[in-house]
């Protein structure tokens, strides 16, 4: 990779509001070996072919363009990104840049009973694992697989692999399992990891999500608070980070709570993201996006491929604009995007 100039004080990423993009999630597939039903049909969706996938060598100069405009964080996602064979060496290149992003990445976590310790080993700092339940029934119901077990094995792999704090993400779902909010924080408490509730989008691949079906952050507070006590941590404390942290019973263990729809944080966002076939969105919920594939596969050089990222950040909005009445839902779902 062509060295690129040193930004002045990282803000190279900086967009029209002030805001300056230092986490990058990098979506290494779209396929999943779940099928939750909030997310995509049964049958699954139409794959990207293989030619359009970036390969390890475009995805990891990529990555060093974006760490040398000034990305300190790169998180790996999917679709679910153990389904990736090339993971592990994907991971040990990442970590042998020169300037070295701290790496963390977001999985369904089936395979990490077998993959938690190679990935630390190449490098991988820290794991969220997606799992909304603990109800094995529901948790069948709720993804059409019968594998809650295997996630068991892999957030217990992931913790003995040093890979901490093992954060757990939860979206409660009304009539689903939202009575069983409680139960999952107290499972997290008993085996020392950090959970985190997430409102709903409006990220299908069916285009179903209705807001008044949406549990919102103040439900989840609210039935959380029936059986904990719960402290909030001031707001110095979260930066950029989407979620709202409290006490636990007076800690020192939290919980957390991202309201992205109710009470979003875009004024504080620092992400942007790039999906398998080589797009760059400066949002999830972003209508436009801009080709980096082509410009590697035309020849362009790193130069080239900085102004592109640095142009793409540049027309970010100021909110994804749930709330107003003029939002469209993205086109791509979720596993297309990338978390």
């Amino acid at each position: 990779m062509q060295d690129l100039p040193a930004p002045a004080s990282a803000g190279s990423l900086r967009d029209g509001y002030g805001r300056v993009a230092r986490d990058l999630r990098v979506s290494v597939t779209d396929r999943c070996n779940l099928r939750c039903t909030y997310c995509m049909p049964a049958e699954g969706l139409p794959w990207l072919a293989k030619p359009e996938m970036l390969t390890d060598d475009e995805l990891v100069r990529l990555v060093g363009i974006f760490t040398a405009l000034g990305v300190t964080q790169v998180r790996l996602t999917g679709g679910e990104p153990l389904l990736r064979r090339s993971l592990v060496d994907l991971v040990r290149r990442i970590a042998a840049l020169p300037e070295r992003p701290r790496i963390a990445m977001t999985t369904n976590g089936i395979a990490l009973d077998r993959l938690a310790a190679p990935l630390a080993d190449a490098g991988l700092d820290r794991v969220n694992v997606s799992l909304d339940t603990i109800d094995p029934q529901t948790f069948r119901d709720l993804t059409l697989r019968d594998r809650f077990a295997d996630v068991e094995r892999g957030l217990k792999a992931a913790a003995d692999a040093g890979l901490v704090p093992v954060k757990v993400n939860a979206v409660a779902m009304r009539g689903v399992n939202d009575t069983g909010v409680p139960d999952l924080l107290q499972w997290c408490l008993d085996r020392g990891y950090e959970l985190r509730f997430i409102e709903q989008m409006p990220l299908d691949a069916q285009h179903g999500w209705d807001r008044d079906r949406m549990v919102s952050a103040t439900e989840i507070r609210d039935r959380l608070g029936e059986r904990f006590g719960l402290t909030p941590l001031p707001d110095a404390d979260r930066g950029s980070a989407p979620a709202e942290r409290f006490l636990v019973d007076g800690g020192p263990a939290t919980v957390g709570v991202i309201a992205s729809v109710t009470a979003p944080f875009c004024g504080a966002c620092d992400r942007t993201r790039l999906t398998a076939d080589g797009q760059v969105r400066n949002c999830l919920f972003s209508q436009r996006e801009t080709d980096l594939r082509a410009l590697l596969r035309s020849g362009a050089d790193d130069e080239e491929i900085a102004a592109a990222i640095v142009g793409e950040m540049r027309v970010k909005r100021a909110g994804h604009g749930i709330d107003d009445p003029s939002f469209v839902q993205p086109d791509r779902p979720m596993s297309s995007i990338g978390g």
